[in-house]
């Protein structure tokens, strides 16, 4: 029997990360928490569009952001979501 709330909370977080910006955003936070001007910099995008791309991958639950004097500074919350970026490398290899 198909588990619906289980297999749309999976596609909710896919969803979530499937989206250039948002990746490089991920793999940018793995390697330290930043605010949204360091990653504005990094993209090279308006900060109205890192902002939004932020708040999907908050509301997917994959980063959190904490209040720092006015700023806010984003983490990666499980670094193991990370391990599907391994998994898609690896179809691509086999592609090649």
């Amino acid at each position: 029997m198909l588990d619906n709330e289980r297999y749309t909370y999976m596609a909710s977080v896919m969803k979530a990360m499937a989206h250039p910006t948002r990746l490089f955003i991920v793999d940018e936070l793995d390697k330290g928490p930043k605010n949204v001007g360091e990653l504005t910099a990094m993209v090279g995008i308006d900060m109205s569009t890192i902002s939004r791309h932020l708040s999907i991958l908050r509301h997917a639950g994959i980063i959190a952001a904490t209040k720092n004097n006015n700023q806010m500074i984003y983490r990666l919350l499980c670094p193991c979501v990370l391990d599907m970026y391994k998994c898609v490398l690896k179809i691509k290899e086999q592609e090649d």
